[in-house]
């Protein structure tokens, strides 16, 4: 038994065992390293109260809207054309000339923050945090590309340490620094340290990927076809930030530091949550660039396959969300933070919506559509904006939340119905389990809710009987992945 965990968790070899090796360890990844992170985000937010978190989170939301503008999807073309080329001669030319674009894109995309960031930044006590903003831009940007070489090597063992590590650095200097000096100019030092170090860390670990004479692999003849392919992808991206980034900016922009940091509180919480299924497509990613070329019947098994569980986790986590959307709220940031409970309900009904567009939008650009990408982007993007300079006005941070989810309900329509149109998959008729599973999980959930059980209590029972109940209906994934963990 221990040789074949061993085996599972260190070794790559069937398309299966992979897939399910990487996805666990990007969940010890990121749930793990932002579980670490929490301990001191919680704390920060406590400390610094709602319009001080706002100023914080303000400042770091404009990074992270940024990200994509780094990259413009050069990392994924990088993983796509690793995955599907073994010859190491090309394989290094892609490497060098990915990476020589992306210290270009890192410089332009600094000189936004450092310049052109305090045109339109209102709130005041921000901008004395651009300079450090800058500082974590750049660095966070190589630390990603540095994953996304991970990520074409299937070696998320490697990342999963290296991710941890980041963030455990963020923790210690989080506590040193608001020790010292409890403010969000010196918190935000603190992230953008650690941060630092793990991006140190990162290109430490992969030096053997970046021999002497590395950038002599540059190829100009490739710049064309890089973006040509990776722009679309690009674009996705950058909806992912219009929808729930750009929120945070307009929020600020159209209401208070307050109000900013009331939604930034909760958005944190389904931040995390949204990283399941970025799990599950960095893990397929590899094996859907493939089979999409080499064995379209298992493509299509391996989409609905992953589909179903994105659902199989979406379901709960929002119906049981939204029971306890106050207590999680009060628990993790305090009383002081309930504002932001409507807010976060709402947010919460994104996860449905929303969970599936990653998946989605891979399996696009692995068939090369990743056209089709721009069309999605237009509609949730700019429906996203109009609606939330439609409603934040009037209905504030809920009316912030309801514009992102009506928006995504639009582009994601779009997306579905044109990945149909390449890949003849269904997913709903393998979802009657799910359902009927989430709905025991609720009715357990608003009982004990109502007799005043802990919410940590809650949850822990709520995921037992949620599993439960998949388990007595056997649900057929439980099964592919114990043969995906244990053989057979």
């Amino acid at each position: 038994m221990l040789a074949r965990v061993k085996s599972f968790l260190f070794k790559n070899a069937s398309t299966r065992q992979r897939i399910a090796k990487n996805t666990f360890w990007l969940s010890v990844s990121n749930f793990g390293g932002r579980l670490i992170r929490a301990v001191v985000i919680i704390y920060a937010a406590r400390l610094l109260g709602a319009e001080g978190w706002g100023v914080f989170s303000y400042g770091v939301t404009l990074a992270a809207f940024l990200t994509p503008f780094t990259d413009v999807g050069i990392s994924q073309v990088l993983i796509r054309e690793t995955a599907k080329n073994p010859d190491p001669v090309h394989r290094a030319r892609i490497l060098s000339t990915t990476l020589f674009l992306k210290f270009v894109l890192i410089v332009a995309g600094v000189a936004i923050v450092l310049f052109g960031a305090p045109l339109f930044t209102t709130i005041a006590a921000a901008k004395p945090l651009l300079p450090i903003i800058a500082f974590l831009l750049a660095f966070d940007a190589l630390r990603e590309f540095g994953a996304s070489v991970i990520r074409a090597m299937e070696r998320m063992e490697w990342e999963a340490g290296l991710f941890l590590l980041t963030n455990t650095a963020i923790v210690i200097f989080g506590f040193v620094f608001l020790a010292v000096v409890p403010t969000p100019a010196s918190f935000t030092y603190a992230y953008a340290l650690g941060i630092a170090a793990g991006t140190v860390a990162t290109f430490f670990a992969l030096r053997r990927q970046f021999p002497p004479r590395f950038f002599s692999q540059f190829a100009p003849e490739l710049v064309k076809p890089i973006f040509s392919s990776a722009w679309p992808l690009s674009l996705a991206a950058l909806l992912g930030l219009l929808m729930l980034n750009t929120d945070v900016l307009m929020v600020g922009w159209l209401r208070s530091a307050e109000d900013v940091g009331f939604y930034s509180a909760v958005y944190r919480i389904v931040q995390l949550l949204y990283i399941i299924p970025s799990i599950l497509a960095v893990s397929a990613f590899p094996a859907f660039s493939r089979l999409a070329t080499t064995a379209p019947p298992l493509m299509k098994a391996a989409l609905e396959k992953t589909l179903t569980a994105i659902f199989l986790i979406a379901l709960p986590l929002a119906a049981g969300g939204i029971v306890l959307a106050p207590h999680i709220i009060s628990f993790l940031f305090g009383t002081e933070f309930l504002p932001g409970t409507d807010a976060f309900r709402i947010l919460l009904l994104t996860l449905i919506v929303d969970f599936p567009v990653v998946i989605l939008s891979n399996a696009l650009f692995a068939y090369h559509r990743s056209k089709a990408l721009t069309v999605y982007a237009t509609i949730g993007g700019l429906s996203n904006v109009a609606l939330n300079l439609l409603l934040i006005p009037q209905f504030g941070i809920a009316g912030c939340a309801w514009a992102t989810f009506i928006a995504q309900i639009a582009s994601t329509a779009y997306l579905w119905g044109t990945l149909r149109t390449h890949v003849p998959f269904a997913v709903f008729t393998y979802l009657p389990i799910a359902i009927v599973s989430t709905l025991a999980m609720t009715a357990i959930t608003l009982l004990f809710a109502f007799i005043g059980v802990h919410v940590i209590g809650i949850i822990a029972l709520g995921g037992i009987v949620y599993a439960l109940a998949l388990y007595l209906l056997k649900e057929p994934l439980l099964k592919e992945a114990r043969h995906a963990i244990l053989g057979g």
